[in-house]
């Protein structure tokens, strides 16, 4: 069993080598890989299974090449170590020789490590020891890879350089933890049933719970909180081929990035099944709102409210935090054609259904609701039929979300995709 240890040899040597001998402990084979790049200033005497040298030819450029970009084009340096790393784990991983993978870093060997950890399939032991994971200043950036991977994190506290105490503590806990994960070989556990995906948040929360109660005898369904990265999420374990289907109850992180609210999920929130032939179910849950929060927003000059004039808008005030605006009848219409020109790219249309649920795309604009538009709401609808492919089933449900005749809707959709498989 080969676990697998990262790191800059010529900064980091001492723990490297106390990992290694560890892992050899417990009867596992460490497989030492060094990216050093020529900062730091130990000449090691560790020997690496794959070296430095290795790692950069797999980028296609010599190691004297890295280090002459570092004075001026430092970054540049570190993205082609980390292409070679990533080329290099891959590489280990499909030929099945590799069990787990551990990087222990600072700055520069975290950065290094970050897009070959995203890169390793959910349940695969996998896990990041660093001096500056729980940096403020860096948090948006590695939210990106921790908060949608299952990276385990390990914040070291002190600095992993040189060799104490602490670091002894902190090298044995590691080994332990990185040898105990390969053995479970978690990631060959294989689910009961198939797996469905379902986005949902607070206010389709009744409407998610009757669909989940309408497939949990066929299915396991995993849900995935649509607030931004929980969406984020959802679309890196469907592009993974986890699921078997991908009801996307709540797509909103597509519209709040074209809009700038809060629970933004990038331009790629519905590439997910893209090119994948399962069953894709949308709603259009949480296009009738943007996350503009906190309210204190409205009285500091924010972008967001200034630019589209949020004050005068319907607003649902959950608490200081947590603020929704209704959302314009040109805003859906916008939506609505930016949805259709993703789904038109989809492979297999006939494996996407739109549910549209009439009387309320949510809990919040039902008639009597804060958010009540049904004016915009239609304006969504026909731009939609207009733009979208017509091999793109679109199915008009006169409820809302909430409804059991709504869940019942979406399950048969969904059914009905499967029956084309």
């Amino acid at each position: 069993m080969a676990i697998g240890i990262v790191g800059m040899f010529d900064e980091r040597e001492d723990i490297l080598r106390l990992i290694k001998e560890k892992v050899e402990e417990r009867g596992k084979t460490p497989l030492l890989i060094d990216i050093s790049i020529g900062t730091g200033g130990i000449q090691p005497t560790l020997k690496a299974d794959i070296t430095n040298e290795e790692i950069c030819s797999s980028a296609g450029v010599k190691l004297e090449e890295i280090k002459g970009m570092l004075q001026k084009e430092r970054d540049k340096a570190v993205n082609a170590v980390s292409l070679g790393l990533q080329k290099k784990i891959k590489e280990l991983y499909e030929s099945g020789k590799l069990d787990a993978l551990v990087v222990i870093g600072g700055m520069t060997g975290t950065f290094i490590s970050l897009e070959t950890l995203r890169s390793l399939p959910f349940g695969f032991p996998k896990m990041l020891v660093s001096s500056v994971a729980a940096m403020p200043a860096y948090a948006s950036k590695l939210s990106d890879y921790l908060g949608v991977n299952d990276i385990v994190v390990v914040n070291t506290v002190v600095d992993t350089v040189g060799m104490n105490n602490l670091i002894r503590i902190l090298a044995s806990n590691v080994a332990s933890a990185i040898c105990g994960m390969a053995e479970e070989k978690a990631i060959n556990i294989k689910p009961e049933k198939k797996m469905v995906a379902i986005t949902e948040f607070g206010f389709c929360e009744k409407g998610a719970h009757l669909i989940r109660e309408l497939l949990k005898e066929k299915f396991e369904v995993v849900s995935f909180h649509a607030v931004g990265l929980g969406d984020k999420s959802a679309v890196n374990l469907v592009k993974q081929g986890n699921f078997s289907a991908f009801i996307d109850l709540v797509p909103a992180g597509f519209s709040e990035h074209l809009l700038g609210g809060n629970r933004a999920a990038g331009p790629d929130r519905l590439s997910s099944a893209r090119s994948l032939k399962i069953p894709y179910i949308l709603t259009p849950c949480g296009f009738d709102m943007i996350s503009c929060g906190p309210y204190e927003r409205k009285d500091k000059n924010d972008p967001l409210w200034t630019k589209r004039r949020l004050q005068e808008r319907k607003l649902f005030i959950q608490d200081a935090m947590r603020v929704q605006a209704r959302t314009s009848k040109e805003e859906m219409e916008e939506i609505a054609t930016k949805v259709a020109e993703e789904l038109n790219s989809y492979e297999y249309k006939e494996m996407v259904r739109f549910v549209i649920p009439k009387k309320g795309f949510s809990s919040i604009s039902v008639e009597g609701g804060p958010l009540y538009d049904p004016e915009s709401d239609e304006a969504f609808i026909k731009t939609l039929k207009k733009s979208i492919d017509p091999s793109i089933k679109i199915y008009e449900v006169d409820t809302d979300v909430n409804s059991e005749e709504f869940a019942h809707a979406v399950v048969k959709a969904l059914f009905e995709c499967i029956e084309n498989l």
